[in-house]
């Protein structure tokens, strides 16, 4: 009789905070399966990495590994980053069984976290018909080069501003895509409303949370005759837990359907040479030498775990082999190239503002400068 594990694939970050907020995540799911092993591990970054934690659960007896992608829509990285580790692992012992299940997408209980953290920036407990026709709702997405994961934040926006009754409602990104959270947030001033929820829907904190706040400060001291009001990040709530917990059945009992069957739907591209398999260089590997200042922790070497680079494929996400920037520091990974990368509203906007590295190589020089112009006057106008 097989014996089953649980892993939970986090992305990882170089926040601590983030870090320590999804550990605490895995640590109440082991409390819903005290008699299973849980492990976690993160695709890059942060330790322990998704290889650690898989040979955790092989350390315990475990011979059926159910993993789980602990991301909020079927990005590149769900689609075919993890389950490239977990292809990978499977293929080098052969006497596991590995069973991958799907992100957590809009669940109703994903549904339900996030409309409890609008409630509770708003400082009530529920809503009367009518309480918001003269509020707004600005949703962030974390912004991919993935038209499909873009669309269901769009579609998240809709339900929440349909179910909660927002007189009106808007997407915004703070990553690839647009637009962009300063340029949406601009866009939403010019509609007239004086109270402005904006909702991140991110599973915890991090650098991209605090840019996220910060683009509203700035706003917000632009227009002092409007209420901007911050909503929490997701967090480990019930309602999240909850929705693992489902997600976590689906992936060990078989009843994932067809079109939500990441590993399945992955290995068709793997067959078909639609993907390769690669190292992911951004992985955490424990030091050797603790004295060594010279070994990080996160080291860009090519005894890394593998993952997947789309062929093909501009709206893909890659993790490049030439990890060296220009502009004074090593990133550990690369965005394949998106195809709106000018567009005016989009990614170009946050150039100096934290736009991820891996995309300044994308941007014509011109664009480049323009947009330092344009930051440089409105510096000087402030």
């Amino acid at each position: 009789m097989r014996k089953t594990g649980i892993m939970i694939c986090g992305h990882g970050s170089r926040s601590k905070s983030a870090e320590a907020e999804f550990g605490l995540l895995a640590a109440r799911l082991k409390e819903r399966y005290p008699e299973t092993p849980v492990e976690y591990g993160f695709l890059e970054y942060s330790a322990p990495n998704i290889h650690m934690g898989l040979n955790s659960l092989k350390d315990q007896g475990v011979d059926h590994i159910v993993a789980v992608p602990g991301m909020l829509f079927a990005a590149t990285h769900a689609k075919n980053d993890i389950p490239s580790v977990l292809t990978t692992y499977q293929d080098k012992n052969p006497g596991i069984r590995v069973s991958y299940g799907r992100e957590l997408a809009l669940h109703p209980e994903m549904i339900a976290a996030f409309e409890a953290r609008i409630l509770q920036a708003l400082c009530v407990d529920h809503l009367h018909d009518g309480d918001l026709y003269e509020s707004m709702l600005v949703v962030v997405g974390r912004g991919t080069s993935d038209t499909y994961a873009n669309a269901e934040a769009a579609k998240l926006t809709r339900i929440i501003a349909e179910n909660m009754g927002f007189g009106w409602s808007e997407t915004v990104y703070s990553g690839v895509t647009f637009p962009s959270v300063g340029q949406g947030l601009e866009m939403a001033l010019k509609l007239g409303y004086k109270k402005i929820v904006v909702a991140p829907y991110f599973l915890f904190s991090g650098k991209l949370i605090d840019r996220i706040y910060n683009y509203v400060d700035r706003v917000a001291k632009t227009a002092p005759e409007v209420t901007f009001i911050k909503a929490h990040y997701l967090a480990d709530q019930d309602h999240v837990i909850n929705t693992f917990v489902e997600r976590i059945s689906e992936a060990q009992t078989g009843r994932l359907q067809t079109n939500h069957d990441l590993m399945g739907a992955f290995k068709k591209r793997l067959a078909k040479g639609e993907v390769d398999v690669h190292h992911h260089h951004a992985e955490y590997r424990p030091i050797i030498d603790p004295e060594d200042d010279e070994n990080p922790t996160a080291l860009n070497s090519d005894d890394n775990d593998d993952h997947s680079h789309s062929k093909g494929d501009s709206d893909g996400h890659s993790h490049g082999h030439s990890h060296g920037h220009s502009h004074g520091h090593s990133h550990g990974h690369s965005h394949g190239v998106y195809k709106h990368i000018g567009h005016p509203n989009g990614p170009r906007t946050m150039i100096d503002q934290g736009v991820c590295c891996c995309f300044m190589s994308q941007f014509p020089d011109h664009i480049i400068e323009e947009e330092r112009e344009t930051l440089a006057r409105t510096l000087n106008n402030n």
